[in-house]
């Protein structure tokens, strides 16, 4: 064999040897339940950290200053409070005169919904045909463990790589980008990144974006048998949320060809809806919480614009909300669109090759509906990045989450090929 060939052979062998091993760990972090904003999402961090000392990598672990980081006017936004929050990156350092290479994965979980939707605990790391389930395992601790066992695999090659391999294990990054964000302002770059979100193990170089609103719409409290004497912001909040998906729809009549793999590639909804204050009460007030979806390449001031538009138009055309207009409010997360640049120094192609020498396929690449991590690493970090991972989108967030191991393993090949090309050979 070529020596090329003798490298994909030895990390085949490593992965296949390690499935067990790989199971184990995404287990163990599955059933630490990091929602965003608990304790655990700092338990989890530790945890990994052990882990790379353990792997014997360079091991920053550090505490994020909430506070102060949230403070700055570039912070891209929290939704949850936060008493404290943990960085956390892994160095596998080369040997110098190569590319480095970034993987980098969120810790955090959206919280499990209701519970009735699951057929067993949402954090029990069951493993079953093959399939290991719990809330994280799609999104994303199964595509973080394929980074863990790349970089393990890395480290067991008759070879050393000449450029560094990083692993930043990041928090936060369901509500805006605490991790990522705090990573950055901490100083670590690198040449190329690969975020191992759930794709299907397809390329994703392109994310839309997504900000999140509060409505407010006002109303006139009275007696429900005397209902004609109030005014209903129930009723008032209906003409806002035709007015909404008439916005959605005009917003996704022409879009960028990476994203017409989906039927709404911009959603707009409305996520909670709270009024009034009792059954037999006209309501008198009407609160609502949504998300926008900000397209590829668009200013996140013109996204609000439209929407500030739409509502102020619905206003005015009723006699009682053209006096009384609906206050529009924008807080929490904001993320941006974000995309690969052209110049990307290769990073796609290599992981296309990547891919190609596991699986004997090419994957497919389209763009992401939802935001992520990829704006802040390619926008504030400038540094190229895609996103590749194992796990099916529409498992993310749902009930019965799982992850394929097969997939996670198959990811964790293909990385660790990539840093391979990527990094050099001394």
């Amino acid at each position: 064999m070529s020596p090329l060939e003798d490298v994909r052979a030895e990390i085949a062998a490593t992965v296949k040897d390690e499935t067990a091993a790989m199971t184990e760990l995404l287990a163990e972090l599955v059933r630490i339940p990091s929602v965003g904003g608990s304790l655990a999402e700092s338990e989890i961090q530790d945890r990994l950290a052990g882990w790379l000392r353990a792997e014997g990598l360079e091991t920053d672990h550090w505490d994020i200053p909430v506070d102060e980081v949230a403070a700055e006017p570039g912070f891209p936004g929290m939704e949850v409070p936060r008493t404290q929050a943990m960085g956390l990156v892994g160095r596998l350092p080369g040997a110098g005169g190569g590319r480095s290479l970034m993987f980098n994965g969120h810790v955090d979980v959206v919280p499990p919904g209701e519970l009735a939707g699951w057929s067993d605990d949402p954090f029990s790391g069951r493993v079953q045909d093959g399939l290991l389930y719990g809330r994280g395992a799609c999104d994303m601790k199964g595509g973080l463990v394929a980074a863990l066992f790349a970089v393990r695999a890395l480290r067991r090659l008759p070879v050393r790589l000449r450029g560094d391999v990083l692993v930043a294990c990041v928090a936060g990054e369901e509500d805006g980008g605490l991790g990522s964000y705090s990573l950055l302002r901490r100083g670590w770059r690198a040449d190329a990144c690969v975020v191992p979100e759930p794709t299907g193990l397809d390329l994703v170089p392109a994310n839309a974006g997504a900000l999140t609103f509060r409505l407010r719409v006002p109303g006139r409290s009275a007696h429900a048998a005397q209902r004609d004497s109030g005014v209903s912001a129930v009723e008032k909040f209906w003409p806002v949320f035709a007015a909404l998906r008439a916005l959605e729809a005009r917003r996704n009549t022409e879009v960028d060809p990476l994203m017409r793999r989906w039927a709404i590639p911009y959603a707009i909804e409305i996520g909670t809806v709270r009024a009034g204050d009792w059954s037999s009460t006209v309501p008198g007030d009407l609160v609502a919480e949504g998300r926008l979806g900000v397209a590829l390449g668009e200013d996140t001031r013109a996204a609000r614009h439209a929407l500030e538009e739409a509502v102020a138009e619905a206003c005015a055309s009723d006699g009682g909300l053209s006096r009384h207009p609906v206050q529009v409010e924008w807080w929490g997360g904001s993320f941006a669109s974000g995309r690969l640049p052209d110049e990307d120094g290769g990073l796609l192609g290599r992981l296309t090759e990547a891919h190609v020498a596991v699986t004997g396929a090419a994957p497919a690449s389209w763009g992401a509906p939802y935001g992520s991590d990829l704006r802040l690493l390619t926008g504030l970090g400038g540094i190229p990045t895609v996103q590749y991972g194992p796990g099916d989108i529409d498992r993310m967030h749902a009930p019965d989450e799982c992850v394929s191991i097969e997939e996670v393993a198959t990811a964790a090949r293909t990385l660790a090929l990539l840093a391979v090309d990527h990094c050099g050979t001394s």
